[in-house]
């Protein structure tokens, strides 16, 4: 193999790692019960989410975080980031079977975890 496909075979590769996030440019809720809902609102450029609480305690909460994103598996990713008030989130999310795991740390340091579905909502139904 010449050394340009080489290097074209690598970055064949490594892309795939952003442009196949299928939570890009798409909306979805996770839904926790009775602990929360919320719309997770994903940018088109693969680092920035806009939340808005939709239905529990902090119904009408809202930010825009830029988070990471690391897959685990097929459709299984781990998205993290840190709020404003240097709580830290992080979500297991499976996208192929609409599963939420949540674990959120307060700034207060209390740690909070949270089981629930997730799904798409199409642009029309917000």
């Amino acid at each position: 193999m010449k050394k340009n496909d080489m290097a074209a075979e690598q970055l064949a590769t490594a892309l795939p790692a952003l442009t196949a996030l299928p939570f890009v440019g798409r909306t979805f809720e996770v839904h926790y019960g009775d602990t929360m809902t919320a719309l997770n609102i994903y940018a088109a450029d693969g680092q920035t989410m806009r939340y808005r609480v939709t239905a529990g305690p902090f119904t009408g909460a809202t930010a825009e975080v830029r988070y990471q994103a690391e897959p685990l598996g097929a459709g299984l990713y781990a998205l993290s980031w840190q709020e404003a008030d240097k709580g830290t989130v992080v979500h297991v999310d499976n996208f192929d079977v609409g599963h939420s795991c949540s674990y959120y740390t307060t700034a207060a340091l209390e740690f909070v975890c949270m089981a629930g579905t997730l799904r798409e909502v199409m642009k029309g139904a917000l």
